[in-house]
């Protein structure tokens, strides 16, 4: 084993790292500069030799390299016994999730799916790091509050956009229940943005009420008032979660111009740990400018026809724009109709994940203002949210995606210059 002293904060946590070379070595100069203290282990070693008096608060970067009750054990031993705090990325491939998931995991810890570079790495343990500077049970928002938190080193939350350009494939109902899974499951602090101009409802779903939109605010800003952000827009839902809406009405809304919305999406980005947006079905300025800040774009895809050929609609202009490594296909309602393999082999996307359908237990549990993973959290449609949570955590690289201007969409996508309005 060896450590690393190098400058820092105390109330940094410090870092072992459990990996092979030279990936353990390059992952520590880079901790190491900016300011953490790291513990190198050689894969396999026990995680127990990271603690000391100076090691109150760890976290853990380990490799499960094909053993993933090995790897928990392991963990669970460092556990055992000690007051300090531990908390966990487990480095793991897509055929060793579904053993972690069964070995067990604490709240605190984190899944990670590889291939992920050493900068994608280094921004995770920095976002778990600012966690770990919370004490537990605090709910409050120590990034906004100040707190003990050093902000200046808080990183961009991850955009996971909603979206299918046909109506009625769930997108709503997915977007709702995964900022809930996030929120209660993950306890990641989540804004939920309706971006819906047209038919959006999210906040009706919740029970909330219809506050103050974006647009709304935009139009009192022009004409001299404070700005208002997102987040100060934002009502907070029972589960925790943040709603807010870029418009109330859906016949004028001249505010909504595509960087402004992208603009103020940005803006949230450090306020929080994850924004779900719950998008229009259309191929809107507004939209594609969503499209190119967005980390990962979620298709929800149900077992019938339409649904389908909406998707492989989007996947050609997902190949157009520029973003079709970032789609994610989630299969509503799966199995009720077109099984999931002639699913994938038909829209040429293989499915993140699964959610069955749940029939009436959405309507009780939106009839109640909740979601289903807080109306009914041990229904099996809820352990398929969690499930689909998991894998985009695991997939999120920890930096934001490349960013495109809405010109630079537009033109691809129709083969002109974009129409700047004034």
């Amino acid at each position: 084993m060896g450590a690393t002293q190098a400058p820092q904060d105390q109330a940094r946590p410090s870092i072992a790292i459990s990996l092979a070379e030279p990936e353990r070595s390059e992952l520590a100069a880079s901790l190491e500069d900016a300011g953490y203290n790291t513990i190198q282990l050689a894969p396999g070693e026990s995680i127990v030799e990271a603690f000391s008096a100076a090691t109150p608060t760890l976290i853990a970067v380990v490799d499960v390299a094909g053993d993933p009750e090995g790897t928990v054990a392991r963990v669970e031993e460092a556990r055992r016994g000690r007051a300090g705090h531990l908390s966990v990325m487990f480095l793991a491939g897509e055929e060793e999730l579904d053993g972690l998931e069964a070995a067990g995991l604490v709240d605190v810890d984190e899944i990670v799916l590889r291939p992920m570079s050493v900068d994608a790495i280094r921004w995770r343990v920095e976002a778990m790091a600012i966690r770990a500077q919370v004490p537990t049970g605090d709910s409050s928002d120590a990034v906004l509050s100040g707190g003990n938190v050093d902000s200046t080193w808080t990183p961009a939350a991850p955009v996971f956009a909603v979206f299918n350009p046909k109506g009625g494939v769930g997108k709503t109902t997915i977007a709702t229940n995964l900022a809930a899974v996030l929120q209660i499951r993950k306890h990641i602090n989540v804004l939920l943005l309706d971006a819906d101009t047209v038919t959006g409802h999210v906040a009706m779903s919740l029970g909330l009420p219809n506050g103050r939109s974006a647009a709304d605010s935009w139009i009192d800003e022009d004409a001299g008032y404070a700005h208002e952000s997102l987040i100060d827009l934002a009502t907070v839902h029972s589960s925790g979660i943040r709603v807010a809406a870029l418009s109330s009405n859906p016949l004028s809304h001249p505010t909504l111009k595509p960087d402004r919305v992208t603009d103020a999406i940005s803006e949230a980005r450090h306020a929080v740990d994850a924004i779900i947006v719950d998008m229009h079905p259309s191929y809107s300025d507004v939209n594609l400018a969503i499209f190119a800040i967005a980390d990962r774009i979620i298709v929800p895809v149900t077992p019938d026809l339409p649904a389908m050929r909406a998707a492989i609609q989007l996947k050609e202009v997902a190949v157009e724009v520029g973003v079709r490594d970032r789609l994610a296909m989630v299969i509503n309602r799966a199995n009720s109709g077109v099984t999931v393999a002639d699913m994938e082999s038909t829209v040429g996307l293989p499915a993140v994940a699964h959610i069955r359908s749940a029939g009436l237990h959405f309507v009780w549990s939106a009839n109640a203002g909740m979601t289903l993973i807080d109306k009914f959290p041990r229904h099996q449609a809820t352990q398929d949210f969690e499930h689909l949570a998991n894998r985009l955590v695991a997939s999120y690289s920890g930096a934001p995606a490349p960013q495109r201007s809405t010109s630079s969409l537009l033109r691809n996508l129709f083969g002109r210059k974009a129409i700047v309005e004034a």
